[in-house]
């Protein structure tokens, strides 16, 4: 892993050096495969964009691995140099146009849908515009320019069955859930979504990638939620705790039927939260979920809850879930909600198991005081879920 990473950041180094000036026309480069669909602009027009390194690149895929970013511990620094390294060659389209035969859309599907990196030759507009933009959902890249021309230069490879969930005359949500069913991972899903290539033919459309993230989430989790709301309760009270890049997770898990809230806070100095105070965020649903979007949280609710919903499937049991997110001042960058994601992942490695509810809920407080000086207190009291539980009469009690 040290190697490829150090073989990457050399050749980021060595291709800006080479055109440190940034007057650009032509490139010959390969793709990770990744596109970004853009939603800065009055929908139903967007940006749609070919995210590609300045040069070719064999280990090209690596710019766009989260899993293996998390997996092989990344800090933040690895990952901006990465994304800093990704050029952005954009044309504006309407939404409706996932549906016609135009090129630009029909290359920048090709790329998205493609399971290996695509070589591409790529003509601009104009010169670069450098600079990276923060946001909570999408993973940031670092350069612009507009799309003149682009061709691919070598064989797309598409996976056999994502080549029939295109073709399949079924809805897009459908397609997803088959596929994830078949090993997909959700970044691969949320980016075949966004090139509007899933979905009844008359409904396909091109959807902004922020949107497609979340969408994707939530989708997959609903779908998993269908076999979790069947299974038995959890026997013990469960506490799992992890970190990474500075993002602190204390994931609670109650036997109950299933219900989730999620609590953010954002000390100061973390990358939302320049002030001084802290600053917090919630959004809860019971055993029936959501009717709207979580607004307060955001994509972040949607993204810590599908790997915690994953777990209850693989282990065949029901809890109500109660999460609080410490973003510290080690997280000083955005870069996407797959941050949460992998951190909620890496905190559902080990588990510590109470007896009852108050053991856990003191346990959570301790760690709160001697690891963050912070009192979780305020957060119990403010906690729907906990109010449910505490209030809630259950056949249980009657035998």
């Amino acid at each position: 892993m040290q190697d490829i990473k150090f073989e990457i950041i050399k050749k980021i180094a060595e291709t800006k050096f080479k055109y440190r000036d940034l007057n650009i026309s032509k490139l010959d480069s390969n793709s990770p495969p990744t596109v970004f669909v853009g939603s800065q602009l009055r929908y139903p027009l967007v940006n749609v964009g070919i995210l590609s390194p300045l040069d070719k690149d064999e280990n090209a895929w690596v710019y766009d691995d989260v899993r293996y970013w998390a997996d092989n511990n990344f800090g933040i620094n690895d990952v901006i140099r990465l994304r800093e390294g990704l050029l952005n060659s954009r044309f504006q389209s309407k939404v409706q146009d996932s549906r016609l035969n135009k090129k630009f859309v029909q290359i920048a599907q090709e790329i998205a849908i493609a399971s290996k990196p695509v070589d591409i030759e790529i003509e601009l507009k104009n010169r670069l515009n450098v600079g990276r933009r923060n946001d909570k959902i999408v993973t940031p890249h670092g350069m612009r320019a507009s799309l003149d021309k682009a061709k691919i230069t070598s064989n797309v490879k598409v996976d056999r069955q994502v080549d029939k969930a295109i073709n399949d005359e079924v809805k897009a949500f459908e397609s997803l859930e088959v596929l994830y069913k078949r090993d997909f991972s959700e970044y691969t899903l949320n980016k075949i979504l966004s090139v509007g290539v899933l979905g009844l033919k008359k409904n396909k459309r091109l959807v902004p990638t922020r949107w497609s993230i979340t969408a994707t989430d939530d989708i997959l989790g609903k779908s998993l939620l269908k076999n979790v709301r069947d299974f038995k309760w959890i026997e013990e009270h469960e506490l799992f705790f992890g970190e990474f890049m500075g993002n602190c997770y204390l994931i609670m898990l109650f036997p109950n039927v299933w219900s989730y809230e999620l609590f953010e806070l954002y000390l100061p100095g973390s990358s939302w939260n320049p002030g001084t105070e802290i600053k917090a965020s919630t959004d809860f649903e019971n055993y029936y979920g959501r009717k709207n979007y979580a607004t307060a949280t955001a994509g972040g609710y949607y993204a810590s809850r599908l790997p915690i919903i994953e777990y209850l499937n693989k282990i065949k049991r029901q809890a109500s879930v109660l999460v609080i997110r410490i973003e510290t001042p080690s997280y000083w960058a955005a870069l996407g909600v797959w941050v949460v994601r992998e951190s909620v992942r890496k905190a559902l490695q080990k588990n510590i198991e109470f007896d009852s509810r108050e053991e856990l809920i003191e346990s959570v407080k301790q760690i709160g005081k001697i690891k963050f000086n912070f009192d979780c207190g305020g957060i119990m009291k403010r906690s729907r879920l906990l109010e449910e539980i505490k209030t809630q009469r259950n056949l249980v009690e009657w035998f």
